[in-house]
């Protein structure tokens, strides 16, 4: 493999954490509830891409044939914040969680 692009959708979640009731978060789904909220999403890339094959999402469609490679992660590193899952992206997993503000 040559290149590889990695797109990330920064704080798009899909489904809550196993720690989600620590920070507040039980029953999250941002990407399902926006496009409820929304009455739907035209977003044809992202949907031939895969984007509603991702393990959880509900509410968007999905294609027959995907293009692209997709998934779901979860953090492995402590805390709640998105330079932690940037920086586990990258290989860096953190022992301790970096401070979140409310």
């Amino acid at each position: 493999m040559k290149r590889v692009f990695l797109i990330v959708l920064d704080s798009l979640g899909v489904g809550e954490m196993p720690d989600a009731a620590r920070f507040g978060d039980s029953g999250a789904h941002t990407l399902d509830h926006l496009v409820a909220a929304a009455g739907g999403l035209e977003a044809p890339n992202l949907v031939a891409l895969g984007l509603g094959h991702v393990a959880g999402v509900s509410r968007v469609p999905r294609t027959s044939t995907p293009r692209g490679a997709f998934g779901r992660c979860a953090e492995r590193s402590p805390g709640k914040d998105t330079s932690t899952g940037h920086w586990e992206m990258m290989g860096c997993v953190l022992e301790r969680e970096f401070p979140t503000y409310s």
